[in-house]
């Protein structure tokens, strides 16, 4: 059976990451984290002195403790993965405040900004699966852990393609626990009216495609954007493709 027909025998609706899957935003994202982690550990070095534990933050970081998570989960885990310990704070913590809420806050300043002067475009080949399954009038949403969801989908001009958008805030309302627990794809399968098993999640990272195994959900499509093919099967992507447009009859 190819790729398409895998697709079409499951898919009643289609659940879309948006970060890495639909956008290159990932970047914008990789880079905003390492601004605000590096600039915080030079001044905890410098206020505390140098130790293992302020060596300067890499991609191999965010991919191990950021990439796909609630954004103050990323804080927590990173700074535990260098043995740091600070306040969780609250989400209304301003951006200088040291702790998990206030660093998360001050990395997203870093991403709105660089998201004014920017915009971002969305993959040609996330687009062409798009204008695919409309012609199948397969519903659609967009589940990511982002705060910034619905303004990246309007930089990106997607927005009105999906019926459904679960992001960060949504999530907080509502009491969903983040990937890799499924709650916020399986509330968006249920919002559909579509259940687990006739639905399809697009993830491009481990946590997102961990909760699409979790889920139990009919198909997991991991989009390799450099976290390797074998890492997103061991995690729970039944299938693995560059870019969705492999995906297409």
């Amino acid at each position: 059976m190819s790729a398409n027909e895998t697709l079409r025998a499951v898919c009643d609706a289609g659940l879309f990451d948006l970060d890495g899957v639909l956008t290159p935003t990932a970047t914008v994202h990789m880079l905003a984290w390492s601004r605000m982690f590096n600039a915080y550990l030079a001044d905890r070095a410098a206020r505390t002195g140098a130790d293992a534990s302020t060596r300067p933050y890499t991609d191999e970081d965010y991919f191990a403790h950021v990439d796909g998570k609630p954004r103050y989960d990323g804080v927590r885990d990173f700074l535990a993965s260098r043995g740091i310990a600070i306040p969780d704070g609250d989400p209304a913590d301003p951006p200088e405040a040291d702790t998990v809420c206030g660093l998360g806050n001050r990395k997203n300043t870093f991403f709105a900004r660089v998201l004014t002067e920017d915009g971002v475009a969305p993959y040609p080949g996330s687009v062409l699966l798009l204008d695919h399954l409309a012609t199948l009038g397969v519903p659609l949403a967009v589940v990511s852990s982002s705060q910034n969801a619905e303004a990246v989908l309007a930089a990106a001009g997607l927005r009105e393609r999906f019926a459904l958008v679960v992001d960060g805030r949504v999530a907080h309302a509502r009491g969903l626990a983040g990937k890799p627990s499924p709650a916020t794809y399986a509330w968006a399968a249920e919002t559909l009216g579509v259940p687990p098993e006739r639905a399809v999640v697009f993830e491009d990272a481990v946590s997102g495609v961990a909760a699409g195994r979790a889920g139990g959900f009919g198909l997991v499509v991991g989009v390799d954007r450099g976290v390797g093919a074998e890492e997103l099967r061991a995690h729970g992507a039944d299938l693995v493709v560059s870019d969705l447009s492999e995906l297409l009859p």
